[in-house]
């Protein structure tokens, strides 16, 4: 259940709190707590277009929210997951081996992952922490995670300020459908990277 579900509430606290509430609410939407990250930006958009928040602060805001949220959880992935794995693994029969594969794994496919996982509900809240623990390194994070932070900002945002209110009364139209089809094609995605493997394991 998203926290802050309500676009009036969500309109009060960037009325109120400006950039500043726009930056929070992004950073731990993205790590963990159930904030509703699009709408929230679509509002943020909304409220440029009627000259409520400024244009470039609110901007920076909603990237530097973005960056900071799944940076944050990219570095708890790579300490304290991998300390947790290797402290614990073994009573879950996860070894060394195995998160030399995760790492394999994520090094051939994962990295896109970290672009589009922006735009998955339920999946940009892991794709850093793996990314983590799969001990990418961080420029290649950096430039997968950011570069596809930018582009869902500026969609989003972009949506509010062009968009403005028509936006309400179309997304509560296809909210349901497009989650559904979001979910089956997130779950089609994975089974063609299932294939992908074991085809090359095949050829190897």
């Amino acid at each position: 259940m998203d926290f802050l579900t309500e676009n009036s509430t969500l309109q009060l606290w960037l009325l109120n709190y400006g950039s500043f509430a726009l930056f929070l609410l992004l950073v731990v939407g993205i790590l963990a707590l159930p904030v509703p990250e699009e709408t929230l930006m679509v509002v943020a958009g909304i409220l440029m277009h009627q000259e409520k928040l400024h244009i470039p602060h609110t901007i920076i805001a909603a990237l530097l929210g973005s960056i900071c949220g799944i940076t944050t959880s990219y570095l708890l992935g790579r300490t304290a997951g991998l300390y947790l794995i290797h402290k614990y693994g073994k009573w879950l029969g996860i070894n060394q081996g195995h998160i030399d594969k995760t790492h394999v794994w994520f090094e051939r496919f994962g990295k896109w992952t970290l672009f589009v996982g922006y735009f998955i509900p339920g999946v940009r809240h892991f794709t850093g922490f793996i990314a983590g623990m799969s001990s990418l390194a961080f420029k290649e994070f950096a430039l997968f995670a950011y570069t596809g932070g930018i582009l869902w900002v500026t969609t989003f945002l972009s949506i509010g300020y062009y968009f403005d209110t028509y936006w309400y009364q179309f997304y509560q139209n296809i909210e349901v459908t497009l989650d559904d089809g979001v979910s089956v094609l997130f779950i089609a995605f994975f089974i063609y990277l299932i294939y992908l493997v074991k085809k090359q394991k095949i050829q190897e």
